[in-house]
């Protein structure tokens, strides 16, 4: 039974933002401090990535801890001893299949996948951008590997 009346509850939920959070924010400036441009929440990529490389096929996604299962094997216990304890298991399970599946559809089409939580991104943000920079690189490495190889059997 929930504590809350299902208006409060609904006012909740609704004020929970799915964009421009305050982790994609600090992750965007970051990104644009160090001269990086990007776009956010692209619709045109399966999944609705919150930051889009697209000079670097890259896509990253700002998880929430709660919303997509950070240590499961924690919070499921906690969460089975709670109150609506089927519906939060059910929700954040498929939370976790869906960004499996966006993971496998992008990686598909060729685009890196980068996942970060939000503790993590508020915490030391400057780390995130160096594994971003990371990809980065190797994208470019690999890009020139690929045209250094065709030039190679010409």
């Amino acid at each position: 039974m929930d504590r809350l009346t299902k208006e409060q509850r609904h006012k909740n939920m609704k004020n929970i933002k799915s964009k421009d959070t305050s982790i994609e924010l600090k992750l965007r400036k970051e990104l644009w401090k160090r001269g990086y441009r990007y776009r956010k929440n692209y619709a045109g990529l399966p999944g609705k990535p919150d930051i889009v490389l697209t000079k670097y096929k890259i896509v990253i996604f700002c998880d929430s801890e709660f919303f997509h299962g950070k240590d499961w094997e924690v919070l499921k216990p906690q969460l089975e001893k709670g109150k609506n304890a089927e519906f939060w298991i059910d929700k954040i399970s498929k939370n976790q299949q869906r960004d499996d599946d966006i993971n496998k559809q992008l990686q598909f089409l060729g685009w890196t996948v980068i996942r970060f939580w939000g503790k993590d991104i508020m915490k030391n943000s400057e780390e995130c951008v160096r594994v971003i920079e990371e990809a980065i690189f190797e994208q470019k490495y690999d890009d020139y590997d690929i045209e250094t190889e065709e030039i190679s059997h010409v």
